[in-house]
């Protein structure tokens, strides 16, 4: 059982929390939040772990095995970096980085340290997900075309000046890091690694500082072309699609919409599921209810007690990071950008 501290008891530090609080593999003992309310107190004390001073107290408790950053992005590198110095192993919520370099710096410091490192991209391990590697990698599809995805939620049209998710330099590209980052860990996962990218981003109806409407055309190192579309400012939807020479598979769920229950935001991000052949009548069906926060947390935990490794490598996440950071420079730059 690895013991862990969560860090950021935001409402998707909760979530997190509230995940494995019947887990075999990993149990929360302690925590840390900037603004310790009554309210995160309460929460605290219903879900059995102490709350600690500071992040530097969680790191220097020996009942802490582990840390879980739900923290703000740009908190994520330095604070892997200390928890590596102080021997403990990490899950950290995506995004991982925003760019190569502090990928690589995080990466370095956990290699040196011999902990394990666990991105929170927790839609990999749903079994629609695992379905669609397979049908994927064996060419069940035939060959790929092309990979879109549209994610959208209201939950900027909510934003206040002076939270952490209405700065600009914390959300880059509108929805792209509280929801595209999605799309590209699993455009990494299915097809490998991402060429060059192009993107347009800007601000339609929010009123805080930030960009609402996202498009960004990747094109992948195997020669097929990926679209993915976020918005921050309607209605909440998620969809996958991927275009094959025999037929298209589709993926249609929920995102994270503020305000949705845990067992919610956990369990039922995945719905209608379709898959048209080149001939014949569609297959449809109902991905099943999957607690992915969980299976993401739990995997981290058997891989930190010398279990399988975590199926996310540590090449992926800095490959993931660099994507990131060519999609903000082509929004800025206006023109297509190759990544590092």
């Amino acid at each position: 059982m690895i013991r862990a501290a969560i860090v950021g008891l935001g409402w998707w530090g909760k979530t997190l929390v509230e995940s494995v609080r019947d887990g075999r593999d990993i149990r929360f003992v302690a925590g840390a939040t900037r603004t310790p309310s009554p309210e995160i107190r309460d929460f605290a004390k219903a879900q059995g772990f102490d709350l600690r001073e500071s992040y530097e107290d969680l790191l220097r408790s020996p009942d802490v095995d582990t840390v879980v950053l739900a923290t703000p992005h740009s908190m994520h590198v330095p604070q892997i970096v200390a928890a590596a110095r102080a021997r403990k192993h990490v899950f950290c919520e995506k995004p991982f980085a925003l760019t190569k370099a502090d990928a690589e710096k995080a990466v370095a410091a956990t290699q040196k340290a011999g902990v394990t490192l666990g991105l929170g991209y927790n839609r990999r391990f749903h079994p629609t997900m695992t379905d669609l590697r397979e049908r994927v990698k064996t060419g069940a599809l035939g060959t790929i075309l092309h990979f879109e995805g549209t994610m959208t939620f209201p939950n900027a049209l909510s934003l206040k000046p002076g939270q952490w998710r209405a700065s600009r330099a914390e959300t880059p590209c509108g929805g792209l890091t509280p929801m595209g980052v999605h799309f590209i860990d699993a455009a990494i996962d299915l097809f490998g690694a991402v060429d060059e990218v192009f993107c347009t981003s800007f601000r339609r109806a929010v009123q805080i500082d930030a960009d609402d409407t996202t498009s960004i055309l990747f094109r992948m190192k195997d020669g097929m072309s990926a679209y993915l579309g976020t918005m921050t400012a309607t209605a909440g939807t998620f969809r996958l699609q991927v275009y094959g020479s025999n037929g298209w598979i589709r993926i249609d769920g929920m995102t994270h919409v503020a305000g949705a229950s845990s067992e919610e935001r956990r369990n039922r991000l995945f719905g209608n599921c379709t898959f048209q052949p080149i001939k014949g009548a569609a297959e449809t069906w109902q991905a099943e209810t999957y607690d992915v926060s969980r299976a993401a947390l739990e995997a981290f935990a058997r891989a930190a007690e010398g279990g399988p490794t975590y199926p996310i490598s540590l090449d992926e996440m800095v490959h993931g990071a660099a994507v990131t950071e060519a999609i903000v420079k082509s929004a800025t730059s206006g023109k297509k950008e190759k990544v590092a």
